[in-house]
């Protein structure tokens, strides 16, 4: 999880109301705000997916973001935390931990196979491949919501 934390000399409703108006009309995006009781305003996005294999080309990020007002009249401070997608995590943890349960079976004996051997190592490879390029897409991932938040709000 990455954040980004700024001050925009700005009340939280008027940029909230923009945030707003800018990302509920783009199409493929999932956009939820809500208005807390102690005055700050909190919201999630992130891109729908609707297939497994989207995940390999879709910017599969979840953005939160709080938007709170300061001591200071008319200034709005904002943090923003960016999370991969529960997919992804699950994919990756999943290989790599049957990788790992493989090669356990084959050294502890319970088969003795060389070709279960070099499944596992497989597996296991595939996953640590698989999280090195997703950490990659992350963190272009991440640029292209800092990009799109800075060009909504105007940075």
């Amino acid at each position: 999880m990455k954040k980004w934390n700024f001050t925009i000399k700005n009340n939280p409703k008027e940029i909230s109301k923009k945030i707003e108006s800018s990302l509920k009309s783009v199409n493929g995006l999932v956009f939820n705000m809500n208005h807390d009781k102690n005055k700050s305003i909190t919201f999630k996005m992130r891109k729908r997916i609707l297939y497994a294999w989207y995940l390999f080309y879709i910017n599969s990020i979840v953005v939160n973001g709080k938007l709170s007002k300061t001591d200071i009249e008319n200034e709005t401070d904002i943090e923003i935390s960016f999370n991969q997608h529960f997919l992804w995590k699950s994919v990756i943890f999943t290989d790599i931990i049957m990788g790992l349960g493989v090669l356990i079976a084959v050294i502890l004996g319970e088969t003795s196979s060389v070709y279960l051997y070099l499944i596992g190592i497989l597996i296991l490879a595939v996953g640590i491949i698989l999280w090195i390029r997703i950490q990659k897409k992350y963190e272009r991932n991440i640029q292209e919501y800092k990009t799109l938040i800075s060009g909504i709000l105007e940075l």
